[in-house]
């Protein structure tokens, strides 16, 4: 009986480290998939390495977080290969928003069982995003959650790294544009979601999912930074639309300027910056999930 080959892709920088491959190697080994390793020695490299092995292989797995699936993205959508999801990062909020476990065996047994769904991709200046895309107090998070940081502290690291930046938070003019509407607006941070999580297990909207056709924006139009600290519970757990000071739109497709150019967090990476288009491509990527769901 043929094996089903997977082209594995891993991030060794991720916070377990090198353990990784041999882990994941192992976990779809005993699962009955052959990996095939790709070479990727920085986040340039993983598109490339699909597109040179997509013929060759059945599916794609990565091995790592956010930033590394943020990575193969495009490729992913481009080559139609479906996607399994071992989570080794440090948030791992795609897996999380897909019900896939920490444990690599287990993750790996939902490969190998083959159940299948379609989801969502985002964009931000085509750049493409499964979870999220913000501007203003996410992107100077990312900046603090250096290597080290996170390796020591896990997903402890977001709360240390929050408190650092949340010290020295100051608003930012900017013009939202959707569906026709537009709104001027002083904002600490402007999010825009395509899945249900980011940022560490935070809910961009209680209701969302990553198939349903649609982007979740929320802006937090706080004039004093210390008052997101009475917002946490909420933001957490996606109820920040109660708030007066939160401004939520649902659609396809937002627009956001800025003052002057500022930079765009994209699944926890610095990618591009403002002007911002964001817009969906529906149903654009393949996934490996759990039965049941």
């Amino acid at each position: 009986m043929n094996r089903h080959r997977a082209l594995l892709i891993v991030n060794t920088k991720s916070r377990s480290g090198g353990e990784s491959r041999a882990t994941a190697v192992d976990a779809l080994s005993a699962s009955g998939i052959a990996p095939v390793e790709g070479e990727c020695r920085c986040r340039d490299d993983v598109g490339p390495c699909i597109r040179a092995h997509a013929a060759a292989v059945d599916m794609l797995v990565v091995a790592g977080g956010d930033g590394t699936l943020n990575s193969a993205a495009a490729a992913v959508a481009e080559t139609g290969l479906p996607l399994g999801i071992l989570p080794t990062g440090t948030a791992n909020d795609l897996a999380r928003t897909l019900s896939i476990p920490p444990d690599l065996n287990r993750a790996a047994e939902i490969i190998a069982a083959g159940r299948t769904k379609k989801i969502d991709l985002g964009t931000v200046n085509d750049q493409p995003f499964f979870n999220a895309a913000s501007i203003g107090l996410s992107v100077e998070l990312t900046r603090q959650l250096d290597r080290d940081i996170k390796r020591y502290l896990g997903r402890l690291s977001y709360m240390v790294a929050a408190i650092r930046v949340l010290s020295r938070a100051r608003p930012f003019y900017a013009v939202i544009a959707a569906e026709g509407r537009t709104a001027r607006v002083r904002t600490l941070q402007i999010a825009v979601g395509n899945g249900r999580f980011y940022g560490g297990g935070t809910v961009i909207e209680r209701d969302a999912s990553i198939d349903d056709q649609r982007l979740d924006l929320y802006s937090l139009e706080f004039r004093r930074a210390w008052k997101l600290a009475l917002l946490a519970r909420d933001l957490r757990h996606g109820e920040h639309g109660a708030w007066r000071e939160v401004r939520t739109i649902r659609a396809r497709a937002f627009e956001v300027s800025t003052r002057r150019p500022r930079p765009v967090n994209v699944d926890g990476e610095i990618v591009t910056q403002t002007p911002a288009r964001f817009s969906l491509r529906p149903a654009a990527v393949t996934v490996y999930v759990p039965g049941g769901e």
